[in-house]
């Protein structure tokens, strides 16, 4: 569980406010799976910790949420590891091609289960139409030798009436429109993608009681809070950085608004339908 407040810390108003916030969303994450959920009795598979890093020197596990700071969190897991001195020092496609940190997955049954019941599990989410919006820039508004042919082409295909020749043969251009159709299409011409999936299916937290549930919009606060809580050295830090597309604009609520006014009130209401459990699970007002 949550390591305690240590002694000294226990007079200092913020750390105890801030000790009492993460009681609180673990409440309400509680609360929501008791209410919706009926797998609390479910075995735990490989499957399920798929998207969970490991860091065995502070006994950490990550489960990693696209777009809500991931990048930078396995930079952090990696300078505790000492893989790496500084989170200045690390590239991005070192963080996310290198494969310097284990999965949760990679190990056997047993030492699953060892780390499950030993180590602090924390995930990092954020409100769900902004992280949706965040996705939707970074992939389809950008070149992308993957997202454009794979995801790009299939949407134009299905959902773009009088495409041109060159935005099938690409797929590059996707309006957010075209894409939220995609999303909520029964029959997606393609899968899911770990960008726009749910929470609750990428970390299972109806299955694993995660000690620690940070939030985009209190990101260095709990970050900080969080490093503090393990015992991380005094000078890590978690970055500030933008690490991609860095001299854009992080994606805010007043741009999710502008790309959300694109949808009709319907498309608007069943994405936040789609998006239910998240938004009730870590608390978020609906839109």
């Amino acid at each position: 569980s949550l390591p305690t407040l240590k002694s000294e810390d226990r007079n200092n108003n913020k750390w105890k406010s801030l000790y009492q916030i993460q009681g609180e969303r673990k409440r309400i994450m509680r609360e929501t799976c008791s209410k919706y959920k009926s797998n609390n009795r479910r075995i735990i598979t490989p499957y399920h910790v798929s998207r969970i890093f490991v860091e065995d020197k502070y006994r950490v596990l990550y489960c990693e949420v696209p777009k809500a700071g991931c990048s930078n969190w396995k930079r952090v897991l990696m300078v505790l590891n000492g893989l790496a001195s500084s989170t200045k020092d690390i590239q991005h496609n070192t963080v996310h091609y290198g494969n310097y940190l284990k999965r949760l997955d990679g190990f056997d049954h047993k030492g699953i289960y060892h780390r499950l019941n030993t180590y602090t599990k924390m995930l990092f989410i954020r409100e769900p139409f902004e992280k949706l919006v965040s996705a939707f820039r970074d992939k389809f508004e950008h070149p992308n030798n993957y997202y454009h042919p794979v995801f790009g082409k299939a949407i134009i295909s299905r959902y773009r009436v009088n495409a041109t020749k060159e935005a099938l043969r690409t797929g590059s251009g996707v309006k957010f429109k075209e894409f939220i159709q995609y999303l909520l299409d029964v029959h997606r011409p393609v899968g899911m993608d770990i960008h726009w999936d749910h929470v609750n299916r990428l970390c299972s937290p109806c299955l694993i009681d995660y000690d620690f549930v940070g939030k985009f919009e209190s990101m260095e606060e709990d970050a900080n809070f969080f490093l503090h809580l393990i015992g991380a050295p005094q000078n890590l830090t978690f970055p500030k950085f933008k690490d991609r597309h860095s001299n854009e604009e992080r994606t805010t609520t007043k741009i999710t608004q502008q790309y959300f006014a694109q949808l009709s009130p319907s498309q608007r209401q069943q994405s936040y339908d789609f998006y239910y459990m998240d938004y009730l699970m870590f608390n978020y007002s609906k839109p």
